[in-house]
């Protein structure tokens, strides 16, 4: 299990990799007394025999030509070890690579078994053995630590969350059980003796797991959305209409939202510091770059992650220089935001309150609806100003009206040569193992009490995202009062 952080100390990029694992008791090591993995491959001759299609010779030649097609489709040679041996390309362009995919490479008929076993041998030729990765991670950390002075790797026990950083994990699906945390925080902070306190860090809830519990506290999904909604409002008016909404449900709603300090889950209240991101998708961004590598054993796992971001940094630095190269100044994402705003601009009438103070008030026509403008202090009635630090439609009428810029009203991060300093730092090859340093410390093993020792795919277990009971799904939930049993199916919480 691993974090990556990014920070910067004296204008000195600097990348820090933490490797958190799980405290074990002392593993001596000894005799696998479990299964090998080897072992799990039972492509015997009787399984093969089973296979065959038994004919009667007496119904004629077209049988006889299908007893042939099916023996040609599970031919003896068609093993495991062939199979994997043929999609050593694949695996390691995609360790995720699905077992559908692997069947349908080949002319013939194989099982599922068999060409998940297959995944598994290939993915060992490719990546190492799964015991022996363990035995070589010190040996690869220490070489990026040699070849990247600015890295810093720390072995540690796991310590309860604090809710600092944005945070998120997944099971590990190879032949050892684990977990995998990735941890990810919105700005490069320098760290000072661990205090992520205001004004430097501000604690946040995902709107998306606060409706989550709700549901699971109270198992009404018809009142879900609302609480998204609520923290999800711009403007203290509508987060006042939609609280007494969910009020009006019951008094017993409301005292359970109001235990979460509303600075930290409703948009209204967060003084602009969530940048109106109300989930923890920032994460799942490089979830999405990490994708496949739980399948991997722990050296490749670390060495995947390793190449994965250093591609990532090096196309959006790449990006964000072309762009500026053709004379562009933001970021592809918030030109296509302000384009639809200023082209929703145009109905609009604009008085002038106070000059000095940069007042005004706007009039959206032919609905007749106003919202006050300030720009001095950057806010909208509409809550889009504020929120998203751009200027909003109600912005530009007013810049249009007033002859002004207003792409001074455009906060600097969305420069995009903001965006290339994000992406600045640069990862170093590690180089042939053979000029690595000579490791000379302990060597780790896997812990045996978290082998797999199951036969065939693991099978993730069913699990109700109403009543968090195994073995049924949300659809078939007996606690689950809108089901078809007495109405709506529930939607899954987010």
């Amino acid at each position: 299990m691993f974090s990556i952080y990014h920070q910067v100390q004296s204008q000195v990029s600097v990348i820090e990799l933490y490797v958190e694992f799980k405290q074990l008791p002392l593993v001596v090591e000894e005799p696998d007394p479990i299964k090998e993995w080897e072992g799990y491959n039972s492509e015997s001759e009787e399984e093969f025999d089973s296979n065959y299609e038994i004919v009667d010779s007496n119904e004629g030649r077209d049988h006889v030509y299908s007893t042939r097609l099916t023996l040609s489709q599970n031919h003896s040679k068609l093993n495991s070890d062939t199979i994997a041996e043929a999609i050593k390309s694949l695996v390691k362009a995609d360790p995720s690579l699905k077992i559908e995919e692997v069947q349908s490479r080949f002319n013939y008929m194989i099982s599922y078994r068999k060409a998940w076993l297959a995944k598994q041998k290939s993915i060992e030729k490719v990546f190492g053995g799964w015991k022996s990765s363990y035995e070589v991670l010190y040996t690869w950390f220490e070489a990026m630590c040699q070849k990247e002075p600015s890295a810093a790797v720390e072995f540690e026990s796991i310590i309860p969350y604090d809710g600092n950083k944005i945070v998120d994990s997944t099971n590990l699906c190879g032949k050892y059980k684990g977990t995998l945390l990735v941890a990810v925080s919105q700005d490069a902070i320098a760290r000072s003796n661990g205090a992520w306190e205001p004004p430097r860090a501000f604690h946040m809830f995902c709107i998306r797991h606060i409706a989550s519990n709700f549901l699971r506290r109270f198992k009404v999904p018809s009142l879900q959305k609302l609480v998204v909604k609520i923290g999800s409002s711009k403007t203290m008016r509508e987060y006042n209409m939609r609280y007494q909404k969910l009020h009006e449900q019951g008094e017993i709603y409301t005292e359970w939202l109001d235990k979460i300090p509303r600075s930290q889950y409703a948009l209204a209240f967060d003084e602009g510091y969530r940048w109106g991101c109300m989930t923890t998708n920032l994460v799942e961004c490089i979830n999405s770059v990490l994708k496949g590598v739980r399948n991997l054993p722990v050296t490749a796992l670390v060495k995947e992650t390793f190449n994965r971001l250093n591609e990532l940094f090096t196309r959006k630095r790449a990006e964000a220089e072309a762009q500026m190269n053709v004379g562009h100044v933001f970021s592809e994402f918030v030109i296509t935001k302000l384009q639809a705003y200023q082209r929703a601009a145009g109905n609009i009438q604009v008085n002038c309150l106070d000059m000095q103070n940069e007042i005004f008030e706007v009039r959206e026509i032919p609905i007749g609806v106003e919202y006050r403008v300030n720009l001095r202090q950057c806010r909208c009635d509409c809550g889009d100003f504020q929120v998203d630090r751009i200027p909003c439609l109600h912005v530009f009428a007013t810049c249009a009206n007033q002859h002004l810029d207003w792409q001074v009203y455009v906060n600097e991060v969305y420069r995009l040569d903001e965006i290339r300093k994000v992406y600045r730092a640069r990862f170093r090859p590690l180089g042939d193992p053979t000029t690595w340093p000579v490791y000379q410390g302990p060597r780790m093993i896997p812990n045996p009490t978290f082998k797999r020792v199951c036969i065939g795919h693991p099978k993730k277990p069913r699990r109700c995202r109403i009543c968090g009971g195994n073995g049924h799904r949300c659809s078939r939930c007996p606690q689950d009062v809108g089901s078809s049993r007495g109405g709506s199916v529930a939607s899954a919480p987010y």
